[in-house]
């Protein structure tokens, strides 16, 4: 089969997974896709599970991630970061889909499914983190959450622009959707930074200290 014609397929298999009450939710939050079937993200995952069982000897995840991340469907964008292997996104190819990335349900999708699984997670996480775009902040210190939660302790100055990132976001002004959840991946990230053991917690309480 061509690659455009799973992509038929898989598009027309979303009715079967349809949830109008999800949808309908998205969109009363000011959640906007070009189009939403409004499908869980369990259901999403079993899919994936079974694309990665089907097509692997016909066409590459990798290349069936590209063009599932081309459609503008909210379905399509989830899948994609399912199924694209970590190990073969270039960071070019990374930044490209942080660009096109428009709501906060792709971005942190993306960063739990696949972008804290990067070779290059770390450089990627503390380049977000320092950005001023907050779906990039946001996908940033949820990255950083799963490293430190696999127990990856940070240099001395990864130490230092995380935690004065995580003021930065801490402080940030606002109380749009967007914002909020950036506040709180930040501080879920500092959590999982004082996991890390004594000395983090320590430096965690005075990071913290200084945001109160």
């Amino acid at each position: 089969m061509e690659i455009q014609d799973v992509v038929k397929e898989i598009k027309q298999s979303f009715r079967q997974m349809m949830d109008g009450s999800v949808a309908q939710s998205m969109r009363d939050k000011g959640v906007g896709y070009h189009l939403n079937w409004g499908a869980t993200i369990p259901r999403l995952r079993e899919k994936a599970d079974e694309l990665s069982t089907l097509y692997t000897q016909h066409i590459t995840l990798y290349d069936l991630a590209i063009a599932l991340w081309k459609e503008n469907v909210r379905e399509c964008k989830i899948l994609a970061t399912m199924l694209m292997p970590p190990d073969e996104i270039l960071p070019e190819v990374v930044d490209i889909w942080m660009e096109q990335t428009e709501t906060l349900e792709v971005a942190e999708q993306a960063a739990m499914n696949l972008y804290c699984r990067l070779p290059y997670a770390p450089q990627k996480a503390y380049q977000w983190i320092a950005s001023d775009k907050p779906l990039y902040q946001l996908c940033g210190f949820h990255v950083l959450s799963r490293l430190f939660m696999n127990g990856q302790e940070p240099n001395e100055r990864g130490i230092n622009e995380f935690l004065d990132q995580t003021l930065v976001a801490l402080q940030q002004s606002g109380d749009s959707p967007l914002i909020l959840a950036v506040r709180k991946a930040a501080m879920n990230s500092i959590s999982h930074f004082a996991d890390l053991g004594l000395v983090y917690e320590r430096l965690a309480d005075s990071a913290l200290r200084n945001y109160a």
